[in-house]
Order: structure tokens, then C-alpha cells, then sequence
């Protein structure tokens, strides 16, 4: 199963987003996590069908309603299948 990393840059921390992503990502069947970084950007990782993965590329761009999202960097990478989708 196909798994991709996001960095979500921009006012993005402390307005929902880890859980809203975890919303959207439940919803797409997926699993992995949202994190807080240090530098004050997102992690995501997502693992699931490739269209899922795409849909919720496509949400990431925009966020929840209070966030303002400034770039999305995505990549593909390999990984141990998450059981579930965490936020932390």
C-alpha cells in the first residue's frame, strides 16, 4: 500500500489542523499520523489507495477554515503500515 509524506508550511499550527486532517483522512481510509514540528510546520503521513492519498493532497492545500496554508511538499516513501491515524 502506497504511503506519502506532506510538510504543510504557513499559519498552520494551533488552528485544527491535526485534527481535521485526522477528519478527512478517516473518512479516506487512511492511515498514519499529523504531527507539530519544531519549526512550526505539519507532518503528515498517509498510507492507503493512491486516489485517497491524492484527495487528501488536494484538502491539504486548504486546510480547515482558521488556516492558511503556504506550501504543501509532498513525497512518496516506504514505511511500516500505521494500524490506525494518530495525531501528536
Amino acid at each position: 500500500m502506497p504511503c506519502r509524506q506532506f510538510i504543510i508550511s504557513g499559519r498552520v499550527q494551533g488552528v485544527f489542523f491535526r485534527a481535521s486532517t485526522r477528519d478527512v483522512a478517516l473518512r479516506l481510509n487512511l492511515r498514519g499520523h499529523a504531527v507539530n514540528k519544531p519549526d512550526g510546520t505539519v507532518e503528515v503521513l498517509a498510507c492507503g489507495e493512491a486516489t485517497a492519498l491524492d484527495e487528501l493532497e488536494q484538502w491539504l492545500h486548504e486546510g480547515p477554515a482558521h488556516a492558511t496554508v503556504s506550501a504543501v511538499e509532498a513525497r512518496d516513501v516506504s514505511c511500516k503500515q500505521p494500524d490506525s491515524f494518530r495525531t501528536g
